[in-house]
């Protein structure tokens, strides 16, 4: 197994600007301060590789120091979105591996999401097609999910003999469809249908599979030219709130929003309402 040391990490975090990064495991583009992220394996449903998870976790760190990157767009190649581990590149060397191995490579694994979590941008998922496994849990981690009425998710952990507590699954899935729900799909590993994901709350909308990219990227565009410094306070907060009472979130919101109400856009948004025009945001 090879997952990169923290020394790699840092090399990589280092770079304030990433619109120039060259990934190895996936396709990365970027147009307008908008990433678009692409699992590319179509062949096998775009499964994941020991190196494709450290590179993945490696550059949502990175992201948090980006001043290039305002959005990111996370999809899969060939009609589906990703289709977990990859089973003879990754499951079958996790049967032989001892415990202190198995750790190391599941705290890489929930480390992803983490970055995710945690980096500023808004991820925005267009799912189509297989959705399985860990290629669930990372379209779980996304901000916001779009999909197709062919996208099927599976988070099928417990159908090869795993718990369903995998990659922070039993914390964000009862948060976004509720706890009954989480727990069918936890158990039984089945899989939910687009309609279905969009009538439980996984996913915000349906697209056309024709139009889901465009959809996506639209979507992202949009948020891009918004007051991204406040998109990033946003996400913060979402996050951060799960952990606290009504009134200490509140609190908490309190000082965010004076925070952002000392920033360039918030002046610009006011001189534009007053001159009865769209304000121009620039993120500061």
């Amino acid at each position: 197994m090879i997952i990169k040391t923290p020394r790699q990490s840092r090399s990589l975090l280092a770079k304030a600007h990433l619109s120039a990064y060259e990934a190895k495991h996936f396709l990365w583009q970027v147009d307008t301060a908008v990433a678009t992220l692409t699992l590319h394996r179509p062949e096998r449903k775009n499964p994941l590789t020991f190196d494709a998870y450290a590179e993945l976790r490696d550059l949502f760190l990175a992201l948090r120091h980006a001043e290039d990157i305002k959005v990111v767009v996370l999809a899969g190649s060939g009609g589906n979105f990703c289709s977990g581990g990859d089973v003879h590149e990754i499951i079958g060397p996790l049967t032989s591996m001892n415990l202190p191995q198995l750790r190391e490579f599941t705290q890489m694994t929930g480390d992803l999401v983490k970055a995710m979590r945690a980096c500023p941008q808004p991820i925005i998922a267009a799912v189509d097609g297989v959705c399985a496994g860990a290629g669930a849990a990372i379209a779980l981690a996304a901000d916001l999910r779009l999909g197709t009425a062919d996208s099927r998710i599976a988070f099928l952990f417990s159908r090869v003999g795993l718990a369903g507590c995998d990659m922070g699954a039993c914390a964000l899935l009862p948060r976004t469809i509720g706890q009954g729900r989480a727990s069918e799909l936890l158990y039984t590993g089945r899989t939910m249908r687009g309609e279905e994901a969009e009538r439980w709350g996984f996913f915000n909308r349906l697209c056309n599979v024709e139009k889901l990219s465009e959809e996506a990227h639209a979507l992202a565009r949009e948020l891009a030219t918004g007051p991204t410094f406040a998109h990033a306070m946003t996400k913060q907060m979402l996050h951060r709130e799960w952990d606290m009472s009504i009134d200490q979130a509140i609190d908490a919101e309190a000082e965010a929003q004076a925070t952002c109400m000392q920033t360039e856009d918030f002046q610009r948004a006011y001189r534009a309402f007053v001159a009865k025009e769209k304000p121009q945001f620039s993120g500061n």
